[in-house]
């Protein structure tokens, strides 16, 4: 029987790009979406036009028992998870002096709790049949921080280091732990910014597409990089190298 992935945020933007390379490479796939969603039967239906049977769990990621719960359905009902993409993200910008303390904790929450939550829930499942990856979706802007971004370039510089400490953990078991860090790509998240003038920044002249970074977290959910862990792999165009 297949694998089961896992893609946390997965309806739209890079999320779901990763979903549908996921599912090229023959994972059987499953997305998380916040509780209260009511696009989520829309989107299921039109990912099924398109001839992809995803399946989709509603999950507080920013709660560790809502993560506990919903992986205890996804095992139930699909099988254990062997692919976890933490993927699940937002963006509350602004100028440190202006940032309140619900600014900083909703993204905190969201972007580096949840990765603790989630990824508490399966990890032990994958060191015991001794086969997993892990893949957190960073950013560049965690690595060079970013005016506007505190919060943001906290969580996921955070996302970046809980990366290479556990992949010294899991190694021993056959699990990778491996991070992404995009740069600017052309999503919802992305949508009000300038490209034009931002683009000029960036060495290959445009902002990246979501395919492009879904094919590289495709590549470290695949066997092909059993030998790759605890790394952090830029796809920025040349913005930050």
């Amino acid at each position: 029987m297949s694998r089961v992935a896992l893609v946390t945020g997965g309806m739209g933007g890079l999320g779901e790009a990763v979903c549908i390379k996921l599912a090229a490479l023959g994972f059987r796939v499953v997305t998380t979406y916040s509780p209260g969603n009511e696009k989520v039967k829309d989107w299921l239906q039109g990912m099924h036009n398109l001839g992809y049977g995803f399946k989709a769990y509603p999950c507080d990621v920013t709660d560790f028992e809502s993560a506990r719960e919903c992986i205890e359905i996804v095992t139930k009902d699909v099988g254990p998870v062997d692919v976890l993409v933490n993927n699940a993200g937002i963006t509350r910008d602004m100028t440190f002096k202006k940032m309140t303390k619900a600014d900083w904790d909703a993204v905190i929450h969201t972007n580096l709790d949840s990765v603790f939550n989630m990824t508490k829930q399966v990890l032990d499942g994958m060191t015991e049949r001794r086969w997993g990856r892990i893949i957190n979706v960073g950013s560049v802007n965690g690595q060079k921080g970013a005016f506007g971004q505190t919060n943001y370039s906290a969580a996921k510089a955070g996302i970046i280091g809980a990366t290479k400490a556990l992949a010294q953990e899991v190694g021993r078991k056959g699990v990778t732990a491996n991070a992404v860090a995009p740069g600017f790509i052309t999503t919802d998240m992305t949508g009000d910014l300038d490209e034009a003038s931002l683009k000029q920044m960036i060495p290959l002249n445009r902002f990246g597409k979501p395919e492009e970074v879904a094919y590289l977290v495709s590549f470290l959910a695949s066997e092909k990089s059993s030998y790759i862990t605890g790394e952090v792999i830029s796809i920025n165009g040349g913005l930050y190298t």
